[in-house]
């Protein structure tokens, strides 16, 4: 999404003494991914992160160029504008989820290294601490965010994820250093208690595929021996397309249940694709996608699966991933 600077603000870029773009402008404006990165990660949202750095970008050109010049680090000011409309923005999304029809899944990202894009600096003082930006877009991850307060989620992320002080997340939070810490103490609980032992890449790679081998072939019993017995499927339709509004337990019933979905949807093609930085699914029914799969394997089975089929989440996925 191209970000669209309000009436005036072509004036703004330019300087009045000299015809060419004003180099701090261009600056600003190179501040986009990193604010998209923070605000996907508050809000679970590619589409919420658009709109939150689009606003973001209006109150900065809606400043007189003396109040833009008064600020000394434009990028901290982006960035606490960004963080304190996502902080409001997540104070509402329980209302909002409870309206929601069926389950409510993170919107799924086509691509990954547009995500690599952290903020350097605030060295931790723990480094085990630590959550790798790579981590932190994974659907797992993601989930466990959900489960945290606003102010959880709002400092755990500008503190592990990004690398900002506490003093800095207290000036965004509205909350002091000592209790921003304690609310990202808090996360990292949560985060914790939610890990499996995992699996490495390559053999997470390997029982993706041949779950939609054996997906592809029907094969129930092959399907039920990838499925931990205890595993769970959510599925994300919004209400807009059929779909399960509850989550379906147990290994076997998911392996019937998928190969039932095969049988009777005709012109099925499943394709292994990156969704949100692991191996996933996209499943296309003549070309369009109409189901984004992500999984969470512990060991030699899958123990997780969120398959979003709502169609407004999967706008991004129109064209397709690049091969």
């Amino acid at each position: 999404m191209k970000v669209v600077a309000p009436r005036g603000a072509d004036d703004v870029m330019t300087s009045p003494s000299e015809s060419g773009p004003d180099p701090r402008q261009i600056a600003i404006m190179g501040e986009r991914g990193q604010l998209i990165n923070l605000a996907y990660r508050f809000l679970g949202s590619l589409a919420e992160a658009e709109d939150v750095v689009q606003e973001t970008y209006a109150r900065w050109f809606a400043l007189s160029r003396r109040q833009q010049e008064a600020i000394e680090s434009p990028g901290g000011w982006l960035t606490k504008v960004a963080s304190r409309i996502c902080l409001d923005l997540l104070g509402s999304a329980r209302a909002r989820r409870e309206r929601y029809v069926g389950e409510w899944v993170p919107e799924p990202l086509p691509e990954r290294t547009e995500w690599i894009d952290g903020r350097p600096g605030g060295a931790a003082a723990d480094p085990a601490d630590r959550v790798t930006l790579d981590e932190s877009i994974n659907m797992a991850f993601l989930v466990v965010l959900e489960s945290m307060t606003p102010a959880e989620r709002v400092a755990f992320i500008l503190h592990d994820v990004f690398r900002y002080s506490f003093a800095e997340v207290a000036e965004i939070v509205g909350r002091t250093p000592v209790a921003c810490r304690q609310l990202a103490s808090s996360g990292r609980r949560r985060v914790r208690a939610s890990r499996a032992p995992a699996a490495s890449a390559a053999r997470r790679a390997g029982i993706v595929r041949d779950f939609k081998q054996a997906w592809e072939a029907k094969d129930i019993e092959a399907l039920i021996g990838l499925l931990d017995p205890g595993a769970t499927v959510i599925t994300d339709s919004g209400g807009l397309v059929d779909a399960l509004l509850h989550p379906i337990e147990g290994g076997e019933r998911i392996a019937r249940y998928a190969v039932e979905i095969v049988g009777g949807t005709p012109g099925l093609t499943i394709l292994e694709r990156t969704v949100n930085g692991q191996p996933g699914l996209v499943v296309q029914q003549s070309g369009v996608t109409v189901t984004v799969m992500a999984f969470d394997v512990a060991g030699d089975r899958i123990t997780r699966v969120w398959a979003v089929r709502n169609p407004d989440k999967l706008r991004p996925w129109a064209v397709g991933p690049r091969q």
